[in-house]
């Protein structure tokens, strides 16, 4: 599986996470981040391509 792959769905399931949780708007802004940066990865890679 590629890495930005295995990024989103980490920050998808901190972003489902931080929503049931007590400290969720930390790990709704972690969870963005990691969806970002996996995007921005993906991106990337396409463009070398």
């Amino acid at each position: 599986m590629p890495a930005w792959l295995i990024l989103i769905l980490i920050g998808v399931v901190l972003v489902i996470l931080g929503l049931a949780t007590e400290i969720g708007q930390f790990l709704i802004w972690i969870g963005v981040v990691v969806l970002v940066v996996s995007l921005v990865l993906g991106l990337l890679r396409r463009s070398r391509t």
